[in-house]
């Protein structure tokens, strides 16, 4: 019944992350193919950068919440096993990076991966994990080294701490995951200039950030 409930909710959870939200929102809303924009990823980023702050909040908040309920009914409802719950969550997260509806292409996994945290029971993975990519977001230039060493810093600090090894697991997977899909970005090396410091820059010389 475990090996039948695992195959089930990882099946729904990998054609559930897989729905395009983004690119869904972007047509609906806006009239425009996001792909076209940026860097062409069909992820929320791009569709603030189609030209609207609201529509760009609606994609992300279903590109998240579309990572949390076959990883919560994984784990409370049928109370599977931590690596059933593992393999619920890495489908999620496998179905918005690899998208059969967009001909197995996809995001990059980041606001999914948040969706899928802040559904499992241990906790301290989703607020590590988090605080480690606001940090990085305010201190680190590159957007792609944000994701992969906020990965790494919270696969780091949980294993210090002590967390299930099912948790560095998933862990784990994210990290490679983010190194795979973000590979281009992380060609140069990170620099100490993230938003933070630009915003401190332009207070200083009297201007606002861009």
């Amino acid at each position: 019944m475990d090996i039948l409930s695992t195959v089930l909710l990882a099946l729904a959870g990998f054609l559930l992350g897989a729905v395009p939200f983004s690119v869904i929102v972007g047509r609906l809303f806006l009239r425009k193919n996001i792909q076209d924009f940026g860097d062409g990823n069909p992820g929320a980023v791009n569709v603030f950068r189609a030209g609207s702050v609201k529509v760009g909040l609606l994609a992300v908040f279903l590109d998240i919440a579309k990572g949390v309920p076959f990883v919560f009914l994984a784990h409370a409802w049928l109370e599977l096993p931590a690596l059933s719950v593992v393999a619920v969550a890495v489908s999620a997260i496998l179905g918005h990076a690899f998208s059969p509806f967009l001909r197995w292409h996809g995001g990059k996994a980041v606001s999914i991966t948040f969706g899928v945290l802040m559904a499992l029971p241990e906790y301290q993975a989703f607020f590590a994990f988090t605080a480690f990519v606001v940090a990085g977001t305010l201190f680190v230039e590159n957007d792609s080294w944000v994701m992969v060493l906020g990965a790494a810093a919270t696969l780091a600090l949980l294993a210090v701490i002590g967390e299930p090894s099912w948790v560095i697991l998933l862990i784990s997977f994210i990290l490679a995951l983010y190194i795979f899909k973000h590979f281009d970005g992380l060609r140069s090396l990170p620099r100490l200039h993230g938003r933070l410091i630009r915003w401190l820059e332009a207070k200083t010389r009297g201007s606002t950030p861009v």
